[in-house]
């Protein structure tokens, strides 16, 4: 996939929805060789998805082994919307808490005042973060109307094929 058709499916405005949401799943190969799938707040800059962590999270060995990482951002709803990633993450280890960190835990129900306890709580824990980058190299949005899973889609277009075959030209 190219870059241009990967900015087109994130310049779509129900990917933009998906992406301005607070939480995604990372999926990646962990030191063991086996699949891991966790949720992890992220925020979208425009042209990555940033993810921070804490320095001595056990995935950071395993990303720095194998860069390459999927992101799946989804509703709750029927019918789902699904924002399906792939592409390759750069580790930045920075001191002090990134912004990015503040950012993708904004839309959580807090007070102000619960927001500046929580904030200080952060601060207090952390002395350092370590951002988890991930560039784009491939994307899929699914809404169950306009976009289906390729595997769907396939089986429509066999029985379309089945229909035809037998003279019913129903879809």
């Amino acid at each position: 996939m190219t870059n241009d058709q990967v900015a087109e499916i994130f310049d779509r405005p129900l990917s933009q929805e998906l992406l301005a949401r607070d939480l995604c799943r990372l999926a990646y190969v962990a030191g063991d060789g086996t699949p891991r799938n966790i949720p992890i707040a992220f925020t979208w800059n425009g042209r990555q998805i940033v993810m921070c962590t804490s320095r001595n999270a056990p995935k950071l060995a395993s990303l720095r082994r194998n860069p390459a990482v999927a992101v799946t951002i989804d509703t709750e709803v029927h019918p789902p919307k699904i924002l399906l990633v792939r592409g390759t993450v750069e580790l930045d280890d920075v001191d002090g808490i990134p912004e990015e960190y503040l950012q993708m835990n904004g839309s959580y129900g807090m007070t102000a005042e619960q927001r500046v306890e929580w904030e200080a709580e952060v601060r207090s824990l952390y002395d350092g973060m370590v951002r988890i980058v991930m560039t784009p190299t491939w994307a899929k949005l699914i809404d169950f109307e306009a976009t289906l899973p390729s595997a769907v889609e396939e089986l429509i277009r066999q029985r379309a094929e089945r229909r035809q075959a037998h003279g019913t030209g129903v879809r």
